[in-house]
């Protein structure tokens, strides 16, 4: 009868995806209770909502805590576990008949606690078997934990990665289609210049492509080797508590080794060429802007929603005091408008025209088609350039100094430019704009 019993609790302690003792058991939304590292592989590959192995009713939460009774109960299941392997005649001492209850970690023997403190092995580093698979169970759990947000960490920045490239290229093709047009206005006949231009841009393109296609196969065969280290720990937590001590061996200083140095996403920036006569041309339209209306970053919240909605991150410096939002005096409707602002000291910045609909509003609105702005924001210590209408990144280089911002009524078209570098950041197609607009302004300091 005890030992039906002793069988069964065994039983209910087993994780049916490995059928081993639960390892950090952790209780999802059906009642089920899985290890935790079993769990994280099964769901890895799933479709989300992902489904209990057990039942296969959808979980949609992730963040499991762990279950400590069960935690304890598998520690005492355990000990049970190794007592009775303990008191075999295999494990008593010829010599001073006791229980083998120490192990030494220079032989990766059992020994009894006489035999320990012999001269032959008083030399040596001894552990009580009971406490100290346990720990080391703690610790091996500790560094999958780090290995796990390192695959995870690695497979978004892949994600990401990828992501980007797919955009990337497009704003390539429409880069170049943008300085053919720029070209075209300057020098109808002659196109010299327009064909090295964009031999530079091609150049640049492939260079970075390459440097791509090398991060991806990096993050691919780093992520393996994570996953690889990441089942070896689990094995090895899943050993019973003399086994684990006796393989432990460098394994923890072997995960700690596949760590390092970790493959980063490249940043596909290319580098603006400069357009000769463009500045020239477009100073004829000069006009000086004065702003007004100044309010906090309490009002407007740009940068934030630009960052939640294409980086995933919150509302970074959202409590600066020294954010504001200015709108021009003038309104336009007609004519060839052409203004510069410096940027150069800014932490955060965004300019350009919107409606006056979109000032009455006071909102944030950066997918709203009432606005046309070029926006640069701090994310992970790194700049992105950004346009509105739509909400899109650009891969270039953040300008220094003066950004000049061209407004084109007769095209229907508003232009920024790189005014240090003389060469074009961005030009919306001919026909986007056809309302009034006022000037726009919008930065943090440092």
């Amino acid at each position: 009868m005890d030992s039906d019993f002793s069988h069964a609790f065994q039983k209910e302690l087993i994780c049916v995806i490995c059928s081993n003792y639960l390892v950090d058991p952790v209780t999802i939304c059906c009642g089920h209770s899985f290890c935790r590292p079993c769990l994280c592989i099964s769901w890895e590959e799933a479709q989300s909502p992902a489904n209990c192995p057990a039942c296969r009713e959808p979980s949609r939460k992730q963040d499991f805590k762990t279950n400590i009774l069960l935690k304890n109960l598998v520690t005492i299941a355990r000990k049970a576990s190794l007592w009775q392997f303990l008191s075999s005649e295999k494990q008593i001492c010829g010599t001073h008949r006791e229980i083998k209850k120490m192990f030494c970690d220079v032989e990766k023997s059992l020994l009894c606690l006489l035999c320990s403190n012999s001269q032959e092995h008083g030399s040596h580093k001894h552990y009580p078997i009971e406490g100290a698979a346990e720990e080391h169970r703690e610790k091996l759990l500790e560094q999958m934990g780090i290995l796990w947000k390192k695959i995870q960490e690695n497979q978004r920045n892949l994600n990401e990665e990828r992501r980007t490239a797919l955009l990337w290229r497009g704003d390539v093709v429409l880069r170049a289609q943008m300085i053919r047009n720029e070209y075209r206005k300057l020098h109808p006949v002659l196109h010299r210049e327009e064909k090295q231009h964009l031999e530079r841009l091609n150049k640049e393109y492939q260079e970075i492509f390459q440097q791509l296609q090398r991060s991806w196969v990096n993050m691919d065969q780093k992520s393996k080797h994570l996953k690889e280290m990441y089942q070896e720990l689990m094995k090895m937590c899943h050993k019973p508590d003399v086994e684990l001590l006796q393989d432990l061996g460098d394994i923890v200083a072997r995960s700690e080794s596949v760590l390092m140095h970790m493959p980063q996403p490249v940043n596909p920036e290319l580098t603006l060429g400069p357009i000769t006569g463009l500045v020239d041309r477009l100073n004829r339209f000069r006009v000086e802007i004065a702003f007004t209306w100044e309010v906090t970053n309490h009002n407007i919240r740009l940068f934030g929603d630009v960052r939640r909605l294409m980086f995933r991150r919150g509302s970074l410096n959202s409590d600066r005091s020294d954010y504001f939002a200015a709108w021009g005096t003038w309104v336009f409707s007609s004519g060839k408008h052409y203004w510069e602002l410096d940027v150069d000291s800014s932490w955060d910045w965004a300019l350009g025209v919107c409606k006056d609909s979109w000032i009455r509003k006071n909102s944030t609105m950066v997918t709203s088609k009432d606005i046309f702005l070029l926006l640069c924001v701090k994310v992970d210590n790194r700049f992105s350039l950004l346009t509105t209408s739509p909400l899109f990144p650009h891969y270039v280089e953040k300008p220094l100094g003066r950004v000049g911002v061209f407004l084109d009524f007769e095209a229907g078209s508003v232009s920024f430019l790189n005014v240090t570098r003389s060469s074009l950041i961005w030009s919306y197609p001919a026909g986007s704009l056809n309302f009034p607009v006022r000037p726009f302004f919008s930065t943090g300091h440092r």
